[in-house]
């Protein structure tokens, strides 16, 4: 057995790897317990919000894949078609739950703007990533929609960019561009959760910042 200390860590990467590990040790990562009040359902939409855009994304990465021809055509088409209509229509749902029963509980408090920022921020994403869907249906429907948001377009002088009735360029905004910012925003969202943790009620604010009455700490 050597007595020799280890090597002091030098380089820009031991640098980047210390801050890292300070900032979202493992216990905060992936921690084993929560306080009692996360026991409630604001936090359940927030898991839903998660799980039905999973959904979302799978099921949409198939259409793009497969086609309009499929998704118009065939049975299993129109089967994942419906699936991923109805887990968005359940993603915006639950997200709205979520974002409101977060407002109302003030969570920006003790150091949580930025989270609530970034949810805010992903809500507005989904809004344009949804609405973007509706124009590349490749049906009567989107023909419809397209050229009515074309008017829009132009009346707030972006219609030069953001051409509506150029399929090919919505599609990549729908299955490209809108989702991986909504992924990026949520990813951002969840870190933030973790490293801040969870907001405490209202009424269980003590005189220091968060912190919960006495006996409230538990196994979540």
């Amino acid at each position: 057995m050597s007595g020799t200390a280890p090597a002091p860590e030098h380089g820009w990467t031991a640098a980047l790897r210390r801050r890292l590990v300070a900032a979202l040790p493992p216990e905060k990562l992936l921690p084993d317990t929560q306080p009692a009040y996360m026991a409630s359902w604001v936090y359940v939409f927030g898991v839903l919000t998660v799980s039905s855009l999973v959904v979302v994304l799978v099921s949409g990465g198939l259409l793009a894949l497969k086609g309009p021809a499929w998704w118009h055509v065939s049975s299993v088409g129109k089967y994942v078609n419906s699936l991923h209509l109805w887990s968005v229509e359940l993603f915006m749902f639950v997200l709205v739950l979520h974002l409101w029963a977060k407002f109302f509980m003030a969570a920006w408090r003790g150091r949580r703007a930025l989270t609530w920022v970034t949810g805010a921020i992903a809500f507005l994403t989904s809004i344009g990533t949804a609405f973007s869907g509706y124009l590349v249906q490749q049906n009567f429907d989107s023909q419809w929609i397209s050229d009515q948001a074309k008017d829009g377009m132009n009346a707030v002088g972006i219609g030069a960019f953001w051409n509506v009735l150029d399929f090919g360029q919505m599609l990549m905004w729908h299955i490209v561009l809108f989702p991986l910012g909504l992924c990026l925003l949520s990813g951002w969202h969840v870190l933030l959760v973790r490293m801040r943790g969870i907001v405490p009620p209202i009424d269980a604010l003590t005189p220091g910042p968060d912190r919960a009455p006495s006996g409230q700490e538990g196994r979540a």
